[in-house]
């Protein structure tokens, strides 16, 4: 199968950039990516809404991979994706998860959203639900639709989350300072903080530091609704 021009000319990028790299001794001159990151995946289950979100997650992980001066293999080391799969994201060839988009986040010290918004002026924003970008986990049970508007980095998100029925979703520890607020608006959910363990059924909530690893399981039949706020201690990239 033949590549068209602008492939090759997107090709052409990756390997000059690659090439540069090599020259000043940042890349090793062999790195295999693991086989799950070098497939591209969908970060949301509309095609549209992945397509919208892929540039804008690329051009803030090359804007502060370059600001902190971190070349793509110390990128790779930092954050546990691959040189590959940061190259391919950085292009917008490729659209991370959820979880990679978390570890991404994690590396660079920035919240979330930092890598998910574009820049623009302060104004007043409605966050239509048709237009909803939905982030998903790999096999597609978790999603997360934010609810503030794409216009700049904060430090305090507020999200909606759905978890299929007997799922489970396991989070690594967030920045130092970081904190979830969350309510459960249908169905049940067990939340476990670090070795903590919490039954939530509909109507409750919970407070609690997200800089340890945690996890949400729905153990009943039907899909888990809740809101979750999260407030960071660090400034927005």
């Amino acid at each position: 199968m033949g590549f068209s021009r602008q492939e090759r000319t997107v090709t052409d990028r990756v390997d000059a950039a690659s090439g540069a790299e090599l020259g000043r001794g940042l890349l090793p001159k062999t790195d295999p990516p693991p086989v799950e990151e070098a497939v591209p995946s969908v970060l949301a289950p509309k095609k549209e809404d992945a397509a919208d979100l892929t540039p804008i997650v690329g051009a803030n992980l090359r804007r502060l991979r370059v600001k902190r001066g971190l070349s793509l293999e110390r990128m790779a080391k930092a954050s546990g994706v691959s040189r590959a799969m940061l190259g391919q994201i950085e292009l917008g060839q490729s659209t991370p998860t959820i979880n990679v988009v978390w570890k991404i986040a994690r590396a660079l010290d920035v919240p979330f959203s930092t890598l998910i918004t574009e820049r623009a002026a302060n104004r007043a924003a409605l966050v239509l639900k048709e237009h909803a970008k939905l982030l998903t986990s790999q096999d597609g049970s978790f999603t997360s639709r934010a609810l503030f508007p794409f216009d700049q980095p904060r430090n305090v998100e507020f999200y909606e989350l759905n978890l299929a029925a007997n799922s489970l979703e396991s989070a690594d520890a967030h920045a130092p300072g970081t904190t979830e607020n969350l309510v459960v608006t249908a169905g049940t959910l067990e939340l476990t903080v670090g070795t903590t363990r919490h039954q939530l059924g509909t109507g409750d909530a919970i407070y609690f530091e997200a800089d340890v690893a945690h996890s949400y399981r729905n153990p009943g039949l039907r899909t888990t609704t809740l809101y979750l706020v999260m407030t960071y201690t660090n400034q927005a990239g």
